[in-house]
């Protein structure tokens, strides 16, 4: 399988001209994206069902999580800040029966960038409730999500995850391009420009 992933990479690099030579020199890029997209999956199923513990596991030890009601760092801090939010949005939205809203996070389109073990992503997310006529699906909020990454014993982790919402004043994503700002980023830390 991997010698099939790394000949499909290897022909997309030659027919559209190695346009991204960060992804077309890694043949295990398909690998890490695997990973990663799946650690993203668990984060989410674990937000929206409420498993605190599994939530902040997808970070890191000392990782950091950044969201319209403020920041923690740590996972006991994170598992924390994550259970009380959940409870503000059961008194925020509401199904049209005035019980706490279904919630459920959809991940779009995502970037994402690797640097032997570290990774960098961009992700467009959206929240839908059965907060619509009749409890109807209804978009309640989105925004990006801006991470930062590494590999551990072999295994992906949120080292910063920070949550853009764009319907809220002040927490809506930069004017500049999400994906260039994480390509910015990671050529700082492959010139040693950053820690």
């Amino acid at each position: 399988m991997k010698s099939l992933i790394a000949g499909a990479l290897a022909v997309m690099a030659f027919v559209f001209g190695g346009t991204s030579p960060a992804y077309a020199e890694q043949p295990a890029y398909a690998e890490d994206r695997a990973a990663i997209e799946e650690l993203m999956a668990r984060y989410l199923f674990a937000m929206d069902w409420n498993d605190f513990d599994s939530y902040a596991e997808t970070f890191t030890e000392d990782g950091e999580l950044v969201f319209a009601t403020g920041a923690a760092k740590g996972r006991q801090a994170i598992r924390d800040m994550a259970r009380k939010f959940k409870q503000r949005l059961g008194d925020i939205y509401r199904d049209e029966d005035g019980n706490p809203a279904v919630l459920r996070h959809v991940l779009g389109h995502t970037s994402i960038r690797v640097e032997g073990d570290r990774a960098w992503s961009r992700g467009f997310w959206y929240e839908m409730g059965n907060t619509g006529p009749g409890k109807t699906p209804e978009i309640g909020s989105f925004g990006t999500y801006a991470d930062e990454l590494v590999r551990i014993d072999g295994r992906w982790f949120f080292t910063k995850r920070e949550v853009f919402n764009e319907f809220l004043e002040g927490r809506g994503t930069r004017a500049e391009n999400p994906v260039r700002r994480m390509d910015a980023q990671a050529d700082e830390m492959a010139n040693g420009e950053v820690e």
